[in-house]
């Protein structure tokens, strides 16, 4: 089935933090998020190495929910295969070393669905987990996958873990050649919690750089690995494969933060072995399960 087309016009910003129902985006709100990963003002550049770039930027309403955007250039890796990578929930158990569990729940539209992802925060903090609206959109050469929170009737916070809040998460791919790409991730995140600076530091000086080499690393493997599970199963590109139940949007609510019991965790000090990176899993640079 063909997607719409975005139309080139500058878009108008959308008030995404006051989103008080539950709609599938449009294409005012693609146009809006892509205005969103090309833009350079008000960002600070706080990493620049070998082909990634993050930049931070803090919310005027409030000082300590910050937006993230991290800039990528894939020089091997087409535009298709990232996207699909990102799509593949079943490879993303294994090159994601931070997820803990992640499925898709409903089906909204042909480009839109309802999905479950619980991760790995660094020690001590608490792990993390999130329901999410996910909509996606071809524009020729280039994909746009973007999601926010919602709230799902059968996945109330688990007490084992804390509700984080997606405002508006999503990934910008943009190709630059027959193999090659740049992926823009922008990233605003209530992870319901009062954290320490030190996190934030970490999550733009490593933890966003390292996620997205790990990424890389995912799509060059990506190909053989597709080969040998359900190679031609693409549901995102072939809707009629989806064997998801549909869902109707009024099962569904907007999930905002406050309504969330809120964890303060701006005391928590990172632990010695996070901070000489001698612990496994997280530090582990092993991708030896994508094969």
């Amino acid at each position: 089935m063909e997607q719409s087309a975005v139309s080139p016009e500058p878009p108008g910003p959308r008030p995404v933090l006051g989103r008080d129902s539950v709609q599938v985006p449009d294409d005012q709100d693609f146009r809006s998020f892509r205005s969103e990963c090309e833009a350079e003002a008000g960002w600070n550049l706080t990493y620049s190495k070998a082909g990634v770039s993050v930049w931070v930027q803090a919310v005027e309403m409030d000082r300590t929910l910050h937006k993230i955007k991290c800039r990528m250039e894939c020089r091997d890796v087409p535009a298709e295969t990232l996207y699909d990578v990102l799509h593949d929930i079943e490879y993303r158990k294994k090159w994601d070393s931070n997820v803990i569990e992640t499925f898709d729940i409903a089906r909204l539209t042909v480009n839109a669905d309802v999905g479950y992802y619980s991760w790995r925060c660094p020690k001590p903090l608490k792990n993390r987990d999130v329901i999410t609206l996910r909509s996606w959109l071809p524009m020729g050469t280039d994909y746009i996958i973007m999601n926010y929170s919602v709230k799902h009737p059968k996945y109330p916070p688990r007490k084992d873990l804390v509700r984080a809040v997606s405002i508006q998460t999503g990934y910008l791919i943009q190709s630059t050649g027959p193999k090659s790409c740049v992926i823009t991730y922008l990233a605003q995140v209530d992870p319901k919690g009062s954290l320490p600076k030190w996190v934030v530091n970490k999550s733009s000086q490593f933890l966003a750089p390292k996620a997205m080499k790990k990424m890389y690393k995912a799509c060059v493997k990506y190909p053989e690995w597709k080969q040998k599970h359900q190679p031609h199963f693409k549901p995102w590109l072939h809707p009629e494969q989806s064997s998801l139940p549909s869902l109707a949007l009024s099962e569904l609510s907007v999930q905002h933060a406050d309504s969330l019991e809120n964890i303060d965790e701006s005391a928590v000090a990172e632990s010695r072995e996070d901070r000489t990176g001698s612990a496994g899993g997280e530090g582990s640079d092993d991708d030896t399960s994508l094969t």
